[in-house]
């Protein structure tokens, strides 16, 4: 297993979807993943503290340098919960709920995220404008209406399949509606 190889395409993957998707500043980036199903286990067995980490603090300063939020989902033991930044929390109005994720219950992205944020707090849900998903981990329920696939080189991380999506507003109005050419989202 090349770690090395693993923090890099999961950086150039997040890379990539933000080249593409064109997010406006202090949108939300969800990233769910499984260091379980990157290592080529049964998500939720074998949790790898070392890729979590080393894609967490590759993958910030990404998000830092496009002025988005990151928010790191945990896996089922938790609800599936995110890890976000106390800005991001107050920003959107989340409801902040009281867990810590740890290797068990959480997962290794997220309990990262958590020593890694500077201000780390939990929520229970959210609707990010875009995310990566790491081994299926199902980052869907916290995408906004509507979510779109996106297609690039990069069909897995390690062992772990990768989707990315993004979401665009829903078109209303039936065949009399109009639509601008770029459906920008709403804040």
């Amino acid at each position: 297993m090349d770690i090395d190889k693993i923090v890099q395409d999961s950086y150039n993957a997040v890379s990539e979807l933000l080249d593409i998707v064109d997010l406006l500043e202090g949108d939300i980036f969800v990233l769910g993943g499984s260091t379980s199903e990157i290592t080529g286990n049964k998500i939720g067995t074998a949790s790898n503290p070392e890729i979590g980490e080393k894609i967490i603090k590759k993958i910030i300063p990404l998000i830092k340098k496009n002025d988005i939020f990151l928010a790191v989902q945990c896996c089922e033991h938790l609800n599936r919960a995110l890890v976000v930044e106390k800005e991001s929390a107050v920003k959107y109005n989340l409801e902040v709920v009281n867990a810590v994720p740890h290797k068990k219950a959480g997962g290794s992205l997220s309990t990262a995220a958590y020593k890694h944020f500077e201000n780390p707090v939990m929520v229970e849900k959210i609707s990010g404008h875009a995310g990566i998903d790491i081994g299926d981990t199902l980052i869907g329920m916290h995408l906004k209406h509507v979510v779109v696939p996106v297609r690039i080189d990069i069909k897995k991380i390690g062992e772990a399949n990768l989707t990315l999506a993004r979401t665009r507003p829903k078109l209303i109005g039936g065949e009399r509606g109009r639509y601008t050419e770029h459906s920008k989202h709403l804040n």
